[in-house]
């Protein structure tokens, strides 16, 4: 199998099979004789800042002279992003010789594995092969159900939990907190963000249930963090509970320094003096970058380029984006779950503009003198960051 195959068979399962639990990844898991079993994980679950705390404790440990595994989504340009050891991405020939083995052993299934299914197994296979010291594994959605939970780690790691993918997880914060608090597991300790009291009550209880102690982090990390936005500082100081909570021995200027260096794409990235890069795609993360803005950019406003996909709550991002915008300019994301330009428009609270694809809307608001933000999807920083790297802007 090529890799142009294996990712055409991945990518033909992506909106089929969707059903929550964990039966198939154990029978795959099963099929690939336990890949997991000789690994040792932090298992990272929540609404938003999972990608940088991952980020982190992938920074920390590597610094600290370990081999790691680090399993994220969703990837931004190429698949193979997802799948990390000590920073670089799976090669093409690991990835088609391991979704080959994944698809011969599901061929005789009446109902075939997820796309995240089939990544979570093809990850954690390529990283027992490599010999990783410690997994970083990132949840895909939610947590009790997610097929990273069918591992046991060192330490669960919960994020602030926020209202997204009401449609799967529940329409209210104790329904979406009680899905996360599902990879708390019995006699494996557990570090949380501060969370609202509802959300953590459900996290307290659940360990009181299974037997973990849990610890909510209370303070921001005191030194600095590369990533821009005070949250990160909360985010830095999750991730160095994570990992004492592992009972890893990092040293503390290895620690420092990671910190101090880390990077993770389109979180208040640069891509140029006027252009910022932020992924933030619901409410609680775009209330997180307005303020990141103003720390930055003080009392300067933002052209807002802006695309969401039809099942976020993009009303409310453009209420609280509106606090920092001069103009917005609506977009299309490429994917087939883009909300229409035109749907934005009733609810923009600045003048605006609809572009019909990303390229001009780029062009647009870089003719103009005020710095340029975009932001309202992860998909849409993927193609960000294609477009950027082919052009000048």
């Amino acid at each position: 199998m090529t890799w142009d195959d294996g990712l055409a068979w991945i990518y033909s399962t992506r909106e089929t099979n969707i059903k929550f639990g964990l039966e198939k990844t154990h029978r795959l898991l099963d099929a690939l004789g336990r890949p997991e079993k000789n690994l040792r994980f932090l298992h990272v679950a929540g609404t938003n800042g999972k990608g940088s705390v991952c980020a982190m404790l992938d920074a920390i440990l590597r610094r600290s002279g370990y081999k790691v595994g680090l399993f994220t989504s969703p990837h931004l340009m190429d698949f193979r992003e997802r799948i990390r050891v000590d920073g670089e991405m799976i090669s093409r020939s690991a990835a088609a010789d391991g979704i080959s083995r994944i698809k011969g052993a599901v061929e005789e299934w009446e109902n075939g594995p997820t796309f995240f299914e089939i990544a979570t197994i093809l990850a954690l296979d390529h990283f027992a092969s490599q010999g990783c010291d410690f997994v970083v594994l990132e949840t895909g959605m939610g947590g009790r159900l997610d097929s990273t939970n069918a591992v046991t780690p060192l330490v669960s790691v919960i994020t602030p939990i926020a209202m997204d993918h009401m449609s799967w997880l529940g329409d209210t914060l104790p329904q979406i907190a009680g899905e996360k608090a599902g990879i708390i597991k019995s006699g494996v300790p557990a570090v949380s963000s501060p969370q609202a009291p509802e959300a953590a009550s459900v996290l307290a209880a659940k360990a009181l249930d299974v037997g973990s102690v849990l610890e909510f982090v209370s303070r921001p990390w005191s030194g600095s963090v590369a990533l821009a936005g005070s949250h990160q500082k909360w985010n830095a100081a999750l991730a160095v509970a994570a990992e004492k909570a592992a009972g890893i021995a990092c040293a503390s200027e290895c620690i420092s320094d990671a910190l101090a260096s880390v990077s993770w794409p389109a979180r208040f990235q640069f891509l140029s003096e006027r252009l910022v890069l932020d992924g933030a795609h619901n409410i609680h993360s775009a209330r997180a970058l307005v303020e990141t803005w103003r720390e930055v950019f003080q009392g300067e406003r933002a052209t807002v380029v802006f695309g969401a996909l039809q099942d976020k709550e993009y009303a409310g991002m453009l209420e609280v984006l509106a606090g920092i915008a001069s103009d917005f300019i609506f977009v299309p994301v490429r994917n087939d779950r883009s909300a229409s330009v035109e749907s934005f428009s009733s609810f923009a609270l600045a003048p605006s503009k609809l572009a019909a694809d990303l390229a001009t809307a780029l062009d647009l608001a870089l003719s103009g003198s005020r710095p340029v933000l975009v932001t309202g999807s992860l998909y849409l920083a993927g193609e960000v960051l294609e477009l950027t790297q082919k052009s000048s802007f």
